[in-house]
């Protein structure tokens, strides 16, 4: 049967079927503590894509979540923007779908879906009823598949000129928005793959040719450089037979080459001060830090935490509270494959100075290398992150659901269940290493330090 006649069955069955969702297992009255250990099937397909399975049968609920492992990492300089780009041009249409369809399709069935783009990868997830399982995975295998028998010069231009509005709205018209691409070029030195933005540069994407464009798909959105999480109240068997139909005739492509990475190290004080059309300066700190699960990555985000993790945190106790000379201060483990970055930045009160705001972050962060935290501070923060693990896991779908935590795993690991492992991180902490984590990877002579500080007449 050819893909066409499929999709024709497919749409007959589909919106016959619409109006109800099929009826999912109750959960029981006495239900367990929910466990770390998620259950799941793993196949490969002969075009190399890797699948995985997991059933949930809470609600009639199914989702399929794809990551493609290409971000803005896997772009050149003077070509950037391109996955962002892709993000985008990925829901125009595809060889069996036409434009606007592919929402159309969804929200008749109660469906939803969406993408994000980071440095390492680009992820699409669809959520609908569990008796629509099959025409979203018909939509996610047509546009890998089928993408450029309806992509043209005319539509890149159109989603080149949505991304350039977006970075107009999310960083040159944005409070404060130029302060997260400044922060990646001080960081990381030219051509490092984190030293430009994920959105691109304006420049480079008005200097996209539709060649490019299509050479970057090629290269980067086959199957074998992707992995399909389909998870919730489905029958893995039967799932993997429509995984199989819709997605067995893509055809395979060549793996990326292996990526280069110049090395980054930051061996003094980088300082450069922003002006923008605000009303109160802000501070921002960064160092660079051990990339994702390498020894110090889960340290640092209790770290993050016990520094400016909600209003018991000390700075936040500090800065916010007791001396009131900022509005707002947050600390965060930046983690990503290639490298991490730590970051603090606090919001300074009318009245009051940067200076005066450094001085008492760096006398808190002073103090947590020279003494550990408290065994209730320390406990205080695993718990929250312990929280965190389990309240991903109580949705299967959209952004950090059980789907996505599965694909994060399996690209970042190669174990989709590394649920147990990853929180062990953290749960084998003492004090001892919290201290030393501070002092190893937050040093006062290495970092950089960007200040954001009104335009004379202030905001506009």
């Amino acid at each position: 049967m050819t893909r066409a006649a499929a999709l024709l069955l497919l749409a007959l069955a589909t919106f016959a079927n619409a109006p109800c969702a099929s009826a999912g297992q109750a959960p029981t009255a006495n239900a367990p503590a929910p466990k770390l250990d998620l259950a799941y099937t793993r196949f490969t397909l002969p075009n190399g894509l890797t699948v995985i399975l997991h059933e949930d049968h809470s609600v009639p609920i199914v989702t399929t979540n794809m990551w493609y492992h290409v971000g803005s990492a896997r772009e050149k300089p003077g070509r950037t923007g391109f996955a962002h780009l892709f993000e985008h041009l990925m829901f125009m249409g595809s060889g069996h779908v036409k434009p606007g369809e592919f929402d159309e399709w969804l929200e008749e069935t109660g469906g939803d879906n969406n993408g994000s783009t980071e440095t390492d990868r680009t992820n699409y997830w669809i959520n609908v009823p569990s008796n629509a399982l099959e025409l979203a995975l018909f939509l996610e295998s047509d546009r890998m598949g089928y993408l450029l028998d309806s992509m043209t010069p005319k539509t890149v231009d159109a989603q080149r000129d949505v991304v350039k509005n977006e970075r107009r709205q999310s960083y040159e018209n944005r409070p404060y928005g130029l302060a997260e691409p400044t922060l990646g070029e001080m960081l990381y030195p030219q051509g490092h793959p984190y030293h430009w933005p994920v959105i691109g540069y304006m420049d480079d994407l008005t200097a996209a040719s539709y060649d490019d464009v299509v050479e970057f798909f090629k290269k980067y959105y086959a199957p074998s450089n992707a992995s399909l999480v389909v998870a919730g109240d489905i029958d893995s068997t039967k799932t993997k037979a429509l995984v199989e139909k819709w997605f067995g005739d893509v055809k395979a492509g060549p793996a990326p080459e292996p990526m280069t990475i110049p090395g980054a190290r930051l061996t003094s004080v980088q300082k450069k001060t922003l002006t923008d059309r605000v009303q109160l300066p802000r501070l921002y700190l960064s160092w660079l830090t051990p990339r994702h699960f390498e020894p110090g990555d889960a340290a640092l985000d209790v770290v993050a935490d016990i520094l400016a993790g909600g209003k018991n945190s000390r700075l936040y106790k500090r800065l916010v509270y007791d001396m009131q000379i900022a509005q707002d201060v947050n600390a965060g483990q930046q983690s990503a494959g290639l490298s991490s970055s730590f970051l603090i930045e606090a919001t300074a009160r009318p009245g009051h100075t940067i200076a005066e705001i450094e001085k008492v972050i760096d006398e808190e962060i002073l103090k947590l290398q020279n003494e550990p935290p408290s065994d209730h501070e320390l406990q205080r923060s695993i718990n929250t992150i312990e929280a965190s693990f389990y309240s991903r896991m109580e949705r299967v779908g959209g952004f950090g659901g059980k789907a996505d935590q599965l694909n994060a795993y399996f690209t970042d690991t190669g174990d989709p269940d590394y649920f147990n492992e990853d929180l062990s991180r953290y749960r084998a902490l003492s004090p001892s290493d919290i201290r030393a984590a501070a002092l190893q990877f937050l040093p006062a002579v290495a970092r950089v330090e960007l200040t954001v500080e009104p335009q004379k007449g202030g905001a506009q």
